[in-house]
């Protein structure tokens, strides 16, 4: 079966212990971003979990039945999103439902694990924001050692020692989550891998304060999202047209940039194919994929008659253009 499931849970109340204030808010901002892609098509189908009071009360059997119920489901992915308050202690970690009293009484990140590892779905996702969630597939019996199953992959708020923030009524992980996933973790065909919004979050939050955890155990990553990238796929694959081997320079001159301005007296006027190549050489570097040689802007290596050559970066994709990889 294919398609993509999302069990998203917030909970800000509780019944005996301190109740959150933006776990809730964050669990509409995540189903909102991963609802639909960035042209409006269909991403995951989602359900909603979430407890503001008394009267919307989860408890442990609610939080279990829904976490069984996702990873029941023979699907491409299964992603659950939680943001709640956490435990750990000796035997593991936990995340508290509106019910606890003491929090070994919550819901076992073990059994969770043991859920999600009997999951036939190809690709189980767990990203979790609450204190202590970085234990999420330790092992309980030996440190600093995690077990994860092909196709699984963990990013957690902070680590297994650490607490979660909240900041402006919402948590500060999971802001920066639905960042990554509006676009700034994406690539230059528009996906969002769940390393990509690791990596996005992980150089937002610095080395002060929680830290955000990322463990993975898969032969390829899938994209949680898709957004409009920011180069299409057309101008891309002209990548090798321009620069057919690695390393190679293309030479420029006053024809290929289109502006009038600060010619010199017998310099040649534009000519309209070479306007066009320099349109696209001029993205290219915007996105990093091409630099200017000897000069710092593209302007002056046009009228300088210099070339460019591409990054690493673009050697990169023009290695899996030539590839026929995309």
């Amino acid at each position: 079966m294919s398609g993509k499931l999302a069990q998203i849970v917030g909970i800000d109340y509780y019944k005996t212990i301190g109740n959150l204030h933006g776990c809730v808010n964050d669990a509409h901002a995540v189903r909102a971003i991963l609802e639909r892609n960035g042209d409006g098509s269909i991403n995951f189908e989602c359900k909603l979990m979430t407890a503001s009071g008394p009267d919307s009360a989860i408890s442990k059997r609610n939080l279990k039945d829904a976490i069984t119920y996702l990873f029941s489901k023979d699907v491409e992915v299964a992603l659950l999103y939680f943001a709640g308050h956490g435990h750990e202690e000796s035997t593991g970690g936990f995340l508290l439902d509106s019910e606890v009293e003491q929090g070994d009484d919550g819901m076992s990140l073990n059994d969770v694990m043991t859920i999600a590892t009997k999951s036939p779905a190809r690709n189980k996702v767990i990203i979790l924001d609450s204190c202590f969630s970085g234990i999420a597939g330790d092992s309980p019996i030996l440190d600093d050692t995690s077990y994860l199953i092909v196709g699984t992959t963990i990013l957690t708020a902070s680590g297994k020692k650490e607490y979660a923030s909240e900041e402006n009524g919402s948590g500060v992980f999971t802001s920066l989550l639905v960042d990554a996933l509006s676009g700034g973790a994406a690539d230059l065909l528009g996906n969002i891998t769940p390393g990509a919004v690791y990596a996005y979050i992980d150089q937002a939050l610095g080395n002060f304060g929680q830290r955000p955890v990322f463990k993975t155990n898969v032969k390829k990553f899938i994209s949680l999202r898709q957004v409009t990238p920011p180069i299409s796929l057309q101008d891309l694959r002209l990548i090798t047209k321009y620069f057919p081997k690695p390393g190679y320079e293309f030479t420029l001159d006053p024809t290929f940039e289109p502006e009038m301005k600060g010619r010199s007296e017998g310099m040649p006027d534009p000519i309209e194919a070479n306007t066009f190549i320099f349109s696209k050489l001029q993205k290219y570097n915007r996105l990093n994929l091409l630099k200017p040689i000897g000069v710092e802007h593209m302007w002056n290596a046009a009228m300088e008659s210099k070339a460019c050559k591409l990054t690493a970066l673009g050697e990169h994709y023009r290695r899996l253009v030539e590839k026929d990889r995309i």
